[in-house]
């Protein structure tokens, strides 16, 4: 089963699995068999032929699932070691009628807690569940210890072991799984801080549950995908012309750093913006003009002389190599006076942050990474990264502007609106003029598609899927931001919905 676009936090799902025993007519141990059952395919799917199995199983339903799971495999035809971690005999619930059915066909316990690496292909974690909130404690931290320094490939069941369901913390170490399977709806905390890097591939199956309609249990956030990517850059029409797709004005490239502004605006031209003009020192125009010639440039001053450029654009994109000095402030307010569809980067947040965030024109969007966030909030970017979600929503709520918080997991928000995730992205973008590649990208889709949150999703995936290509071919590391700037087109154009039929 595709994995779906919503995540909720734990106390949600356990809210569907009671809503699903008390009303759906089913049972918690029909729920288990059920993840027993996709589990079961799941491993035989990516390790077929896999022939001893090893299964850590804990105290509670996460072990229970594991018993289920043994069960399974035994009366498939395949060699189960069962390690319980927690005496079995402590068992209540749904866990111990699974242990007993395990029992009762036959299977028996290893002695040794830990599963023997030298004795099994594939080894399934099924310790802890989204319950875990940290410290690890033992016997669990060595049991993790053990299974992640056992070298064999890994299934995790629902949720890595040590992992934090609603944060994605794991501060105490985690399971590093190659696959995790997940049921019902999938927790926020895979798919958060290190959640992705703990679950390896993050599989999903519903176990028949339905869930209840949004409007009544609205998720904790949504994550990008095609639908976004349709919805901003629909299917050109055959009779289109360049003034059908914007005028996008690039305002930066202060002293020493013109190719900043160089990169948003090629990027904005490489998604499909129109036209693109960047207005930059005086001193740099001719030779930004040499490098890209399809980018129109123009050497201003200050702001006055801005003003021409300003009544023409649709979409104004300022910060990226800015500068924090009277021009670069004087370019800033006339841009902010213009009330144009604006985004805001680099130095551009630098100042407003000074000057504090108010005054911005209606359709603004931010891009700030971490540092610029906490100088934006007032607080430290470590205070950022332990609740990036909470940093987003006083963004958001502070600016009226769409904010997209740049990182590992980039997040995109609104006021009054579930958030969104980008699952996309690698380390490899964590390299120089990535942020104006990414600037130039949401304002090159914006002066198309004229809708602030549908660019800032749109660009911030096409972006990271870009990057992902580029690692899939080269490796991570090394990537260049001219590299990804390239790399749009393929991107803006990848899909069913782009493909051109010749009459």
């Amino acid at each position: 089963m595709s994995l779906p676009s919503a995540l909720y936090s734990v106390a949600q799902v356990r809210a569907f699995d009671a809503q699903a025993i008390a009303s759906q007519g089913v049972t918690g141990y029909m729920l288990m068999q059920r993840a027993g059952d996709a589990a079961l395919r799941a491993l035989r799917t990516a390790w077929p032929n896999a022939q001893r199995v090893a299964i850590a199983c804990g105290g509670g339903n996460n072990g229970g699932d594991g018993y289920v799971l043994a069960r399974l495999l035994r009366a498939a035809g395949l060699e189960v070691q069962l390690h319980a971690v927690v005496d079995p005999s402590a068992l209540q619930g749904d866990a111990r009628r699974a242990w007993d059915d395990f029992c009762a066909a036959g299977g028996t316990l290893q002695p040794a807690a830990h599963p023997d690496a030298s004795r099994c292909d594939v080894i399934v974690d099924a310790l802890l569940g989204t319950g875990f909130r940290a410290p690890l404690r033992d016997p669990f931290v060595a049991a993790i210890a053990a299974i992640n320094g056992s070298g064999r490939p890994v299934l995790a069941l629902d949720i890595p072991s040590g992992l934090e369901g609603d944060t994605g913390q794991a501060p105490d170490g985690a399971i590093h799984a190659s696959l995790t399977m997940s049921f019902v709806a999938l927790k926020q905390g895979l798919c958060l801080a290190q959640g992705p890097e703990c679950c390896g591939q993050l599989l999903f199956d519903s176990l028949g549950v339905q869930l209840p309609g949004e409007g009544a249990q609205p998720p904790q956030w949504r994550c990008l995908g095609d639908m976004e990517l349709r919805t901003a850059l629909p299917r050109r029409a055959r009779d289109a012309h360049k003034g059908d797709f914007g005028h996008v004005l690039v305002v930066g490239g202060g002293p020493g750093m013109p190719g900043a502004a160089r990169l948003a605006g090629e990027a904005s031209l490489r998604v499909g913006a129109g036209l693109v003009t960047v207005a930059t020192l005086p001193a740099h125009a001719a030779a930004l003009t040499a490098t890209r010639p399809e980018l129109m440039c123009v050497g201003v001053s200050d702001g006055a002389s801005l003003a021409p450029w300003l009544s023409r654009c649709t979409v104004v994109a300022i910060g990226p190599g800015l500068g924090q000095d009277d021009w670069s402030r004087s370019l800033l307010a006339a841009v902010l006076s213009a009330g144009k569809p604006l985004i805001l980067d680099a130095d551009a947040l630098n100042l407003l942050a000074a000057e504090g965030l108010r005054g911005l024109p209606p359709r603004s969007l931010l891009t700030p990474h971490p540092g610029e966030a906490a100088r934006l909030l007032g607080i430290g970017s470590r205070d950022v990264q332990s609740d990036r979600r909470g940093a987003l929503l006083k963004l958001c709520e502070r600016s009226g502007a769409v904010v997209v918080l740049k990182g590992r997991g980039t997040l995109v928000g609104r006021r009054n609106a579930v958030p969104a995730l980008c699952l996309a992205g690698n380390p490899g973008l964590a390299s120089g003029g990535m942020g104006d590649v990414l600037t130039g990208a949401i304002a090159g889709i914006l002066a198309q598609c004229r809708d602030p949150w549908l660019a800032a999703c749109a660009g911030v995936l096409i972006h990271a899927r870009a990057g992902d290509e580029l690692a899939r071919r080269n490796g991570e590391r090394g990537l260049l931001a001219g590299d990804v700037a390239l790399a749009l087109t393929a991107e803006a154009n990848r899909g069913e919905w782009q493909r051109v039929v010749m009459p």
